[in-house]
């Protein structure tokens, strides 16, 4: 135990954190964010920074290369033989989310900055590190003369527009990353940073634009209301079709999936070590409440039953411009969570179906959508279980918590379908505050060390099974 984590340790102190600190210079916005993305070279140099940095690591036999299928965002690929005829993949990204407006004085998005322990800055938790403490973790078996399997490496460009690049690569590489026994991603997030956490599903996520026609042309308001409906008020009653306003239950049966019993014996034990931390957790303000107080109850909400949010707007101009106008379209994003085991594509055309069919005054209703599958992940091997629970106790402490999130990662979702016989290690450190997609980004030091070295076990244990 010591062994493994001075050798990380270091590695993180000397080597890692500069590196990473380089990463986070580096506004590599993702394609969904950055229309003339290929111009800019931001996501070309990101894969180039982190290329390097592997390559100096010396590891004997790796190969690492930067793929590039026309019209798709680069992808760093790395093969490292191993001890056994096994395959492990590991997987990260390093494409990032806009800036965010709030950050505090004297940090910044694309500036790196140290304090209190903490990496600041733009993709530093999600997850410019996980190709370090992969790579990491790797070498700390290594150096301890222990066993790992063959490894290949997928770091991709695209997983914050949703992935769409990562299909065409996968099949494009599949005879070289063969068939693996063990899948690694570090792109999930921990209820705490005092012990490890362990992700055992991923909501699907459908978005789409819901757009309101009612008329061509904006006119007067005095002249016009009480004749013509106000497009708000359309969108009002669009959305009751599919969601309880008073309790925020989402009414589309296609978005829902049964929970197992193993599921709600996790969510119970962990909202018994998280508690009030489950919804203290969120900047509110002054007052503000939840939809409900029971932890489990709201863990339960955020991680295994559908949501909706509306993300964006179109059509309203900004308060200081708005005039006495009835306006003649409201646009939404609509940002809807489904159940893990949801059949994405299944619940998009339900929603369609749905907000559709015949529209309040005959209005011009269109919904569009885009569905992005979910994850459960499969039962764990004896093998799994007992490195998790000892790689916890040793590095934390404390014992391992399973536990789903809310948020989607696209790409276990296929994988769980191309290798349904895998064990699957999704874990990671964007913990309580650590605000990944908003300002002051961080990532958390001494978790994210004794997360590697928990890795490094699981590597360990896989090689000898």
């Amino acid at each position: 135990m010591t062994a493994t984590q001075d050798f990380v340790t270091k590695m993180w102190d000397d080597s890692i954190v500069p590196a990473l600190s380089d990463f986070v210079r580096i506004p590599a916005l993702s394609p969904a964010f950055d229309a003339n993305w290929s111009g800019h070279g931001h996501l070309d140099e990101a894969a180039k920074l982190m290329k390097n940095w592997a390559d100096a690591l010396g590891i004997p036999g790796m190969t690492s290369e930067i793929l590039q299928l026309e019209g798709r965002t680069p992808l760093l690929f790395i093969e490292i033989p191993g001890d056994t005829d096994d395959t492990v993949m590991l997987y990260g990204h390093f494409d990032k989310q806009p800036e965010a407006e709030g950050w505090w004085e004297g940090f910044g998005p694309w500036t790196p900055r140290v304090h209190d322990d903490k990496l600041y800055g733009r993709g530093s938790g999600d997850d410019g590190y996980a190709l370090f403490a992969e790579l990491a973790a790797i070498q700390a078996v290594r150096a301890q003369g222990g066993k790992v399997a063959r490894c290949v490496v997928i770091i991709e460009g695209s997983e914050e527009s949703g992935s769409p690049d990562l299909p065409p690569y996968i099949e494009h590489l599949s005879e070289r990353i063969g068939t693996p026994s063990l899948i690694v991603c570090l792109d999930s997030g921990c209820g705490n940073y005092d012990q490890l956490w362990c992700t055992t599903s991923l909501r699907g996520n459908i978005v789409g634009n819901l757009t309101i026609d009612i008329l061509k042309d904006g006119v007067h308001s005095g002249g016009a209301s009480g004749v013509v409906p106000s497009s708000f008020r359309i969108l009002r009653q669009l959305l009751s079709r599919i969601e309880d306003q008073e309790t925020g239950r989402v009414l589309v049966d296609e978005l829902w999936a049964e929970i197992s019993p193993e599921r709600k014996e996790q969510v119970q034990k962990a909202a018994e070590i998280l508690g009030d931390s489950v919804r203290a957790n969120f900047p509110w303000v002054e007052g503000a409440r939840p939809v409900v107080d029971d932890p489990a109850e709201l863990i339960f909400n955020r991680t295994l039953r559908p949501t909706l949010s509306v993300t964006g707007i179109e059509g309203a101009p900004p308060l200081r411009e708005a005039g006495n106008v009835l306006r003649p379209k409201t646009a939404v994003k609509l940002s809807f969570r489904t159940s893990p085991g949801a059949d994405c594509a299944a619940g998009a055309a339900a929603l369609k179906k749905i907000l559709e069919a015949d529209p309040p005054y005959s209005a011009h209703v269109r919904f569009n959508a885009e569905p992005g599958a979910g994850f459960d992940a499969p039962e764990l091997a004896p093998w799994m279980a007992n490195a998790l629970a000892e790689g916890s106790q040793k590095y934390f402490g404390k014992d391992v918590v399973y536990m789903g999130e809310g948020g989607s990662i696209p790409f276990m979702g296929l994988l769980g379908k191309l290798y349904p016989e895998a064990q699957f290690l999704i874990t990671g450190v964007l913990g309580p505050h650590s605000n990944a997609h908003g300002p002051n980004e961080f990532l958390h030091l001494p978790a994210v060390k004794r997360c590697t070295a928990c890795v490094a076990d699981v590597l360990a244990a896989h090689a000898t099974r």
